[in-house]
């Protein structure tokens, strides 16, 4: 459990870091943070804070297959929630 508190907002943070980050070398127009690296930060558990950057930097929203591929792993991670929380009980 311990580890769990302090993973989540970790990875949380990091997730929001980087959105900010490649937003910022985006307005510089220099080398990005790649969009698998993106998703990647998001699947190890920053899901909410890359969503909350998207929002805050508005950074990622225009973009389809970005947004189509961060749901679905928002929507996986639901369901993996969902069966080993919820059902385990």
């Amino acid at each position: 459990m311990s580890f769990l508190f302090w993973y989540f907002p970790l990875s949380n943070l990091i997730a929001f870091s980087i959105i900010g980050i490649d937003k910022r070398l985006a307005i510089q127009q220099k080398r990005r943070v790649s969009e698998r690296s993106l998703l990647l930060t998001s699947a190890i558990g920053g899901t909410i804070g890359s969503g909350l950057a998207m929002l805050f930097f508005r950074h990622k929203t225009a973009k389809r297959s970005f947004l189509w591929k961060y749901f679905l792993i928002a929507i996986l991670q639901i369901i993996i929630v969902y069966f080993y929380v919820i059902k385990s009980k």
